[in-house]
C-alpha cells in the first residue's frame, strides 16, 4: 500500500519555537503530509502564528509558508482538541490556569485591530471535527471512544475494560491520538511501547486482532519528564518518534511577557511536566 510519509503533530499549545522546530525536522525528513491531532492553542503565547502554520499545512489544499521551494504536499487534516472546544464553547471545566489561558487566547483571537483577519481563525476552528480517518488509520485527539476528552496514559494498559472499549471503537488497525502529552504505543494484547533514546521506532504491521493506539506526545508541552518536543512520522507501516530540543527559553519568555498568562505555564516547559 502506498502511503505518504505523514508527520503527526499534537498539543502544540501556542508554542511557536517548538512547532517551527518540529515542522523543519519533518520537512527535512521528507514528510509528504501533515496531520494535527488538536490543541493548536491554549497555554502558550502564540496562538495566531501556530494557527497560521497549521492552516497552511494541515488542510485539504496544503501549502508550505511563502518563500519555500518544497514539493507539493498531500492533503492533510486537523482535529478538534479540548482546548479548541473550550474556545468555541466553554472552559468551565478547566483548571484555573488553563481557563485563564483560554480566556486570554479568546481575547487575542478577537483583537479589534485584526477584526477582519480574526474571522478566518474562528471559521477554521469551527470547521474542525473530533475524529477522522484515512485508508490506514484513525485519528482522534483523546481516544477512539471519547475523541475530545479522554486521556490515555501508560498506566491505562492495566485497565483492561478501558482499553477493550477503546479498541472496540476502532474501524482501522491503527489509531493516532494526543491529549495526554505522553508518547506511547498501546497494543491490543496489553503490551506498551515507550519510545526512548535508542528505541524510537516501532513496526505497526499489526494484522487482525493486534491493533495499536499510538500517542504521538506533545510538540508544545511535553509531560513525561523530558522537555524535548515530541512528534511522530508514519509511513503506513512503521511509526518513528522524534524528540527534539527547541528554544525553551524563548517560549517561556513569551509566556511571561503576557500578564494574563500564569507564570507556571512557562516554568513547566523546562521540566517537561
Amino acid at each position: 500500500m502506498s502511503y505518504p510519509l505523514t508527520a503527526l503533530i499534537s498539543d502544540l499549545h501556542g508554542n511557536l519555537p517548538a512547532l517551527e522546530t518540529a515542522l523543519a525536522d519533518a520537512r527535512q525528513r521528507g514528510a509528504k503530509r501533515f496531520v494535527c491531532l488538536g490543541d493548536v492553542v491554549g497555554y502558550g503565547a502564540s496562538p495566531k502564528p501556530c494557527l497560521d502554520l497549521v492552516m497552511s499545512l494541515c488542510s485539504k489544499s496544503p501549502q508550505f509558508p511563502a518563500g519555500g521551494d518544497e514539493p507539493a504536499l498531500e492533503p492533510g487534516l486537523c482535529l478538534l482538541g479540548n482546548h479548541e472546544h473550550a474556545l468555541l464553547h466553554s472552559a468551565e471545566d478547566f483548571n484555573p490556569k488553563a481557563r485563564s489561558a483560554i480566556e486570554w487566547t479568546r481575547e487575542n483571537l478577537n483583537d479589534p485591530a485584526d477584526r477582519d483577519g480574526s474571522y478566518r481563525y474562528w471559521d477554521f476552528l469551527d470547521s474542525l471535527v473530533p475524529l477522522d480517518r484515512d485508508e490506514r488509520a484513525m485519528f482522534a485527539h483523546g481516544s477512539p471512544r471519547d475523541p475530545v476528552r479522554e486521556y490515555l496514559l501508560p498506566r491505562d494498559a492495566r485497565n483492561r475494560e478501558k482499553m477493550e472499549e477503546n479498541f472496540a471503537r476502532m474501524d482501522r488497525e491503527v489509531c493516532f491520538v494526543g491529549h495526554s502529552h505522553v508518547p506511547a504505543v498501546y497494543f491490543e494484547d496489553g503490551s506498551v511501547f515507550r519510545p526512548r533514546d535508542g528505541a524510537t521506532q516501532r513496526d505497526l504491521e499489526t494484522g487482525p486482532g493486534a491493533r495499536a493506539i499510538v500517542n504521538v506526545g506533545s510538540v508544545g508541552q511535553p509531560r513525561d519528564g523530558d522537555p524535548r518536543l515530541s512528534y511522530a512520522l508514519f509511513d503506513g507501516s512503521t511509526v518513528l518518534f522524534r524528540r527534539l530540543e527547541y528554544d525553551v527559553a524563548a517560549a517561556a519568555a513569551a509566556i511571561r511577557a503576557i500578564e494574563e498568562l500564569p507564570s507556571f505555564l512557562a516554568e513547566r516547559l523546562a521540566i517537561g511536566r
